[in-house]
């Protein structure tokens, strides 16, 4: 009998790929809930083969390479792209859903050229869309800030970018002789007294202004567009919302897996 619940447990299992710049988040969807979620760093030199190492290492922790019957997956890393179509044809003998502008998402893009709109802006719209409604701002904090403004019809209205609070911690180190790389977390007072504190301050209460002050301008923005008389929520997603969401309140919802439900959200339309 347990035999037989295992197996119809995982009879149908959906693997969700988002490629970033800085990681791999990969996940195991049964229909129902997310088995696993992991994050692989991203190294671009990395081969089909070497990639696959590292995923079948994963599924077989899960016993669940012979359970996966469909391939989704998102990317803004032009190189791996191709690399990640490999390794579910040949390792997994499935064709798998590359997401683009063009995929079925159930959203529209209304920028200028919605080719050019990163798959994981594609993709975070469709799971606002789908699981917490329009309008919405959604800040996603990893190599880049990102703000989409998506409406409540599932609409990207358009996306403003900034540099990750990262890259602009390791552009500072670079750039500045006499500073370090420090940890990026709040200091103990927003004044700094030592150099640590003082770079921490600007950055990580310089990111919560930045924050702050871009969703008010997008807030209003949406507001005085035709019949918009909802302020949009806004939802947080990204490694490093975490920092800053203790500092502001203008957050009001956090999903740290935001771009892999949208991606299983977008496969529920193919089947």
């Amino acid at each position: 009998m347990f035999f037989f619940t295992l197996c119809f447990t995982i009879a149908l299992v959906l693997l969700a790929i988002d490629i970033g710049n800085t990681n791999i988040t990969l996940g195991l969807w049964d229909g129902r809930t997310w088995l696993e979620q992991w994050r692989l760093r991203t190294v671009h030199e990395k081969t089909v083969d070497e990639y696959w190492i590292s995923v079948r290492t994963l599924l077989r922790e899960r016993e669940l390479r012979g359970a996966i019957t469909q391939v989704i997956f998102s990317s803004v890393v032009p190189s791996l792209t191709a690399p990640f179509t490999q390794l579910a044809q040949r390792y997994l003998n499935l064709d798998p859903i590359r997401v683009t502008h063009e995929t079925d998402t159930g959203i529209t893009v209304l920028t200028d050229n919605p080719a050019e709109v990163g798959a994981d802006r594609i993709v975070n719209t469709a799971a606002v869309a789908a699981l917490h409604g329009g309008p919405a701002i959604v800040i996603d904090m990893g190599t880049a800030t990102t703000f989409d403004l998506v409406s409540a019809d599932a609409e990207l209205l358009g996306v403003v970018i900034a540099p990750g609070m990262r890259l602009a911690a390791d552009a500072l180190a670079r750039r500045a002789a006499q500073l370090s790389r420090v940890a990026l977390e709040p200091p103990p007072t927003v004044l700094g007294k030592n150099t640590i504190h003082s770079v921490q301050s600007g950055l990580v209460y310089g990111y919560v202004g930045l924050v702050e002050g871009i969703v008010q301008r997008l807030a209003a923005e949406y507001l005085a567009l035709p019949g918009r008389v909802t302020a949009p929520r806004v939802i947080g997603t990204g490694g490093l919302i975490s920092i800053i969401t203790p500092l502001t309140d203008l957050i009001d919802h956090v999903d740290p897996w935001l771009t892999l439900n949208g991606l299983r959200v977008i496969s529920d339309r193919a089947n």
